[in-house]
């Protein structure tokens, strides 16, 4: 179960190859199969992590995840299992929705965020005009009349009353 590959010596003599034994990728060791110097899988399901490529391959299956990467740049490739690794974890906790539950999820949670923002920021904005109204008993008559000429009050009307802090 163990690759077993070769190294070419660094001297000019016609020593034989040194063998060097590797532990196979993860994705190999659940396959049960030998794993070769070229395995697609290798890079990005190395043997420490053996549940990154079950849960992959529980959902896809390894044919579909090589014809995957095959099918994908080498340079997207690990952004790829990535993506398969945690749609595949998502599927398995959600089997029906999979990754699109967990978005509603969070747009939901955006939206009530977005909601309890507004309401707090009306709360500061009613709390600043009611600093304003008070902080008005504390300033010098002849400063009072000279804001009263800037701001013309309005007459009482309590046909629309509303609380403010709602």
């Amino acid at each position: 179960m163990e690759y077993v590959g070769t190294t070419a010596a660094a001297t000019t003599t016609s020593a034989p190859p040194q063998q060097v034994i590797t532990s196979p990728c993860a994705a190999c060791k659940i396959l049960r199969r030998r794993c070769i110097e070229k395995c697609v899988l290798a890079p990005y399901f190395p043997p420490g992590e053996p549940m990154k490529f079950a849960m992959a391959h529980r959902v896809f299956g390894a044919s579909n995840i090589i014809k995957l990467l095959q099918g994908v740049p080498e340079n997207q490739r690990a952004d790829a299992v990535d993506s398969m690794v945690y749609e595949a974890n998502a599927r398995l906790r959600d089997p029906v929705y999979g990754c699109t539950g967990v978005i509603c999820q969070l747009q939901k949670q955006v939206i009530e965020l977005e909601t309890e923002l507004a309401k707090a920021q009306a709360q500061i904005s009613n709390m600043k005009s009611y600093e304003i109204a008070d902080f008005a008993e504390f300033i010098p008559g002849e400063m009072l009349q000279y804001h009263e000429t800037l701001i013309p009050q309005q007459p009482y009307d309590d046909t629309n009353w509303e609380p403010r802090w709602i």
